[in-house]
């Protein structure tokens, strides 16, 4: 019995001391408090493997370590930013095909041009389409890169306009505009007398508009399978790039160029498998 209650006391104080010390140890019978003890124990070992993953920022840009080399790097969310249908490309060594025209649908209408920092991206209240392959593809914005992103044989150009639309499905369509320098553009001169500067701003354009006025009269393309240009790279775009280039001045091509603030065309990517068909 003296035996037995030295146990029983010795149990007590052990337990009172671990409980002082904050180790929160428990006595073995209560089974209800073995879990949380492993559990903590598993979340301390998994910390460390999620503490060092490079995923830090959302944050992108053109150049330096937030630039096109990292961008895959940056988030979790922009891991297709390294992966193999990547845009832009360079379109060359093209496959033969029979493409159906574009059934473009955009009416003029007063627009918003918002500098978000990236670009110059104009966008509309009243909805424009495009139909194509049998899908109708809603416009949700175009905007601008200078010089462009796509490349045709080799050869650049001073911009290029990106008109991005997506589908009930959220599949998503671009139909890609290269500008060469020459004649002032009708259209341009009505909508970027007065861009936005800062990135977040925001102005309204009082005479309407029609993206329809930004594309040249002939509107073959070149098809192929591509990605978002800027994070998070999303494959499985569609790409209608047109053949032939619409045409802007040296002023409206510069004053796109210092609302941009630095040249916003991501490298080209590599072509790895893919078809250009024309």
């Amino acid at each position: 019995m003296i035996k037995l209650g030295i146990v029983t006391v010795a149990t007590v104080l052990v337990s009172q001391i671990c409980h002082g010390a904050g180790l929160g140890f428990k006595h073995r019978s209560d089974k209800t408090a073995a879990a949380p003890t492993s559990a903590a124990l598993s979340v301390q070992v998994a910390a460390p493997s999620r503490s060092k993953k490079p995923y830090t920022t959302r944050r992108w840009s053109y150049s330096g370590t937030t630039g096109p080399r990292n961008w895959a790097n940056l988030h979790r969310n922009f891991s297709d930013c390294s992966g193999a249908n990547q845009s832009p490309v360079n379109l060359t060594s093209f496959t033969e095909s029979v493409l159906k025209p574009i059934d473009f649908n955009y009416q003029p209408e007063s627009a918003a041009l918002l500098n978000n920092g990236h670009t110059v991206q104009i966008t509309y209240r009243q909805p424009k389409f495009i139909k194509i392959e049998g899908y109708t593809f809603d416009l949700q914005q175009f905007h601008f890169h200078a010089p462009s992103e796509h490349q045709i044989d080799g050869e650049s150009f001073a911009m290029e306009a990106h008109f991005m639309h997506t589908n009930d499905r959220g599949e998503q369509a671009i139909v890609a505009v290269m500008f060469a320098q020459g004649e002032e553009n009708a259209a341009l001169a009505r909508s970027i007398s007065k861009l936005p500067s800062e990135a977040g701003h925001k102005i309204s354009l009082i005479s309407p508009i029609s993206p329809d006025e930004l594309l040249p009269s002939n509107r073959e393309y070149y098809r192929l399978n591509g990605s978002l240009t800027i994070p998070p790279c999303t494959e499985g775009v569609r790409w209608y790039v047109l053949k032939n280039p619409a045409t802007a001045s040296r002023e409206q091509i510069n004053t796109i160029r210092d609302a941009l603030g630095e040249p916003n065309n991501r490298p080209l990517q590599a072509r790895n498998a893919r078809a250009f068909l024309k």
